[in-house]
């Protein structure tokens, strides 16, 4: 016995068919695009590295076999090994989780200090917004590579420090796409119902502007990672990161320079890390940024 839906039910009786419901509408869009769940499906392989690299990983990636030395490609060593003899593949399994927990936690900085700054901006206005946007408009005057290096510098080189310097570099980002969707949704009706019945500012903001800021910022945050993952392997490669010998993709790179001619495995497979990560990220936001565009309805 076959099932109807209700949209069938509603086609068949002459009838208008039911709404669909907003998650509904943002999947099927979402699932029409290839790149999307490519996208997903690479990030989702990632997550699950990370979460079982110690099922997966072969070995310690901290272990050394100096006797063994940097060794190509083998069934024992499936991405070679190291000029310390430490295994690759391991290392950039563990790696992930160094990779992953820098773009998240960065990202998570950025997106909740940017977040706050532009719904304070946004709704206030007058002297706050041009104080606080003018105090992220120097913020964006420099390159972000180069706030970071400073930022690390003065806090010094650790994985803790490289996630608060690239947080603190795209909280700009966040401040202005969230104080931008703040002005356009600030005047309508039901804000203006909230003010008039007394509602606490606090209260407004959280309750009425905050959800319907969400899916920029969401986007936005997605496609950040990626760029947080990037920022974070080129500190990273400059020594201003991961300390060795902790397996951080970028680290990894900057260990390997000195010899790749001989041993060029030992970057390239952190580099097609990096690059599968970033890619990832990149389809995934992109994808995501189409399905919450209502425009594509």
């Amino acid at each position: 016995m076959t099932s109807t839906t209700p949209t069938e039910l509603a086609a068949a009786a002459g009838l208008e068919p039911p709404p669909r419901s907003f998650a509904v509408d943002v999947w099927r869009r979402f699932r029409r695009a290839p790149g999307a769940l490519v996208g997903a499906a690479v990030v989702a392989a990632i997550l699950l590295i990370a979460v079982f690299a110690g099922v997966i990983a072969p070995s310690d990636p901290l272990a050394q076999n100096l006797a063994l030395g940097a060794h190509g490609p083998s069934p024992a060593h499936w991405f070679g090994t190291d000029k310390l003899g430490r295994d690759v593949f391991s290392r950039i399994v563990f790696g992930a989780r160094i990779s992953i927990s820098i773009g998240f936690v960065a990202v998570g900085l950025a997106i909740t200090v940017g977040t706050f700054i532009g719904l304070i901006a946004g709704y206030t206005g007058k002297r706050t917004d041009a104080v606080l946007m003018s105090a992220m408009d120097l913020m964006l005057a420099f390159p972000s590579i180069i706030l970071a290096i400073g930022i690390t510098t003065i806090l010094g080189p650790s994985i803790t420090n490289l996630m608060i310097a690239v947080g603190i570099v795209y909280v700009p980002q966040y401040a202005r796409l969230s104080r931008s969707s703040v002005l356009a949704v600030k005047e309508n009706e039901y804000i203006e119902a909230a003010r008039a019945i007394g509602v606490p500012t606090p209260a407004i903001l959280a309750r009425h502007l905050l959800p319907n800021i969400l899916a920029p910022l969401l986007v936005q945050a997605t496609l950040g990672v990626a760029t947080a993952e990037l920022e974070a392997a080129g500190l990273s490669y400059l020594g201003l990161g991961a300390r060795p010998p902790a397996p951080e993709w970028g680290a990894m790179l900057n260990d390997a320079r000195d010899y790749w001619a001989s041993a060029p495995w030992a970057l390239i497979f952190p580099g097609l890390s990096i690059t599968t990560l970033v890619l990832g990220f990149n389809l995934l936001g992109d994808g995501l940024r189409d399905a919450l565009d209502p425009k594509t309805r």
